[in-house]
Order: C-alpha cells, then sequence, then structure tokens
C-alpha cells in the first residue's frame, strides 16, 4: 500500500484541526485564554507527538475559578 504526500498531508491536517478543537475545550476550564490555547494547540498538533504531549499537559493542569464565582 502507498502512502503519497497527498494522504501524509491530509492526515497531518485532521489531526491538527482535532488537537486545536480539544484544546479550546480544555482551554476553556484550564485557561484564561482558550483562543491562545487552541493556536497554540493547532501549531503543534502539525507534529502529532507534541500535540499529544500539549493536550496531557493541558489536562493535567488544575481547572480555575470563575471570576464571578471567586468573589462571591
Amino acid at each position: 500500500m502507498d502512502i503519497n504526500a497527498t494522504q501524509y498531508g491530509i492526515f497531518i491536517l485532521i489531526s491538527a484541526l482535532v488537537i486545536c478543537v480539544a484544546s479550546y475545550y480544555l482551554g476553556r476550564r484550564k485557561t484564561e485564554t482558550p483562543k491562545l490555547a487552541a493556536g497554540l494547540g493547532f501549531l503543534l498538533g502539525l507534529i502529532p507527538l507534541l500535540g499529544i504531549i500539549y493536550l496531557v499537559v493541558l489536562m493535567l493542569k488544575k481547572d480555575i475559578t470563575s471570576g464571578s464565582a471567586a468573589k462571591a
């Protein structure tokens, strides 16, 4: 079975998008800047191993408390 550059590129792009979406949802709970977390997730997702490591780091990070809950 041959794997050409187009199939490899599509695989990399899809994996980067999946990591980007997962980073955004984790970033909403774990960081104050979910868009930055998603952007970093997309960039690291271009190298799938780094993207997976980034998701693990986000999962292990503690949840942030919302501003209104902290004041109450």
